[in-house]
């Protein structure tokens, strides 16, 4: 059985309820709600692969706006003894599904403003959200395989709040396609 994971109902409004092979957890949105379902998730269940769908800020203007897999996570918002930024006092300062994929830098804010986008695009990631790496560090945790998938709903710069409200039924639509395409159903 596979895990499909997504931090908003809303996220999944184009799956069916009942997806086979597929058990479904809703998250909340941030790492702590995520790293704490995910955990209960699977502390309670036996599955052999975590799928994560979701929206997520495009920081990289090259990237079109469709679903991207992420291959790494770093957290944007963290601060190692020294002050360098994305380096955790005592977390990994990245994460790995060990697929090829883009870079997703993962924080606790809602990015929607130019000047914060600047500061986080010098680390490479393509994109921004609010959960990935939180989902990548868990699943490792246990030993489970996971994919994550993102479609890009907003730019992460001025008026990305808007655009993602916006966007939300069309990503979801478009990961559904992703899922259909990758595992058949």
């Amino acid at each position: 059985m596979k895990l499909l994971v997504a931090a908003m109902a809303s996220e999944l409004q184009a799956f069916p309820e009942d997806l086979p092979g597929f058990d479904r957890l809703v998250t909340g949105e941030g790492k702590m709600q995520a790293t704490y379902a995910l955990t209960r998730a699977l502390s309670a269940g036996d599955y052999d692969e975590v799928v994560v769908v979701g929206t997520a800020g495009g920081i990289d203007p090259e990237l079109a706006a469709e679903v991207h897999e992420i291959g790494s996570a770093l957290q944007h918002d963290v601060f190692d003894l020294d002050g360098v930024p994305g380096q955790h006092v005592s977390l990994p300062a990245r994460v790995s599904t060990g697929r090829d994929g883009v870079l997703i830098a993962t924080g606790d804010s809602f990015v929607g403003d130019a000047g914060i986008t600047a500061v986080i695009r010098p680390s490479g990631a393509g994109l921004v959200d609010m959960e990935t790496y939180a989902y990548i560090w868990v699943a490792q945790q246990f030993g489970v395989p996971i994919r994550a998938f993102r479609a890009i709903s907003d730019r992460a710069e001025d008026g990305a709040l808007l655009d993602f409200r916006e966007a939300i039924a069309r990503c979801s639509a478009q990961l559904r396609e992703v899922v259909r395409r990758e595992y058949g159903v």
